[in-house]
């Protein structure tokens, strides 16, 4: 009775000690997203360093006058700013919930770009991998 415990238990911690390392395994550190609306085009590439809590960025534009950009969830809810003002290349702080959440499901997850004349008609899927023009 007693070994039958015992290796009921050793085979619980070993589950529970491979969790993480499954987890882990699914994080997508790079990831892209092809950006349309409004007629124009673009792409963004997202680099997510976990243990600093950033994520940065690299937009390939076709329009002008962007104001700003985000990552926001299904419902519209912003998650994630990608700085205070649009900048093409550069690198935010975001909440570790956050980052996590980015990487593991992407495809749940828009880039909006605001421009002067239409606030968040620019806009893509996230997905694994890097995007191209």
């Amino acid at each position: 009775m007693r070994s039958k415990r015992w290796i009921a238990a050793a085979v619980a911690a070993a589950a529970l000690a491979a969790v993480p390392a499954a987890t882990a395994g699914m994080m997508h550190p790079t990831l892209g997203a092809r950006l349309s609306g409004m007629g124009e085009h673009g792409v963004v590439n997202l680099q997510a360093h976990a243990k600093t809590h950033r994520l940065c960025w690299k937009f390939q534009l076709s329009v002008m006058h962007v104001l700003g950009a985000t990552v926001r969830d299904a419902h519209g809810m912003m998650v994630a700013r990608l700085g205070h003002m649009y900048r093409a290349k550069g690198c935010a702080m975001v909440p570790k919930k956050s980052l996590a959440r980015i990487e593991s499901r992407p495809g749940r997850y828009r880039v909006w770009v605001a421009t002067k004349g239409h606030p968040g008609e620019l806009r893509g899927k996230l997905h694994a991998g890097m995007a191209h023009m």
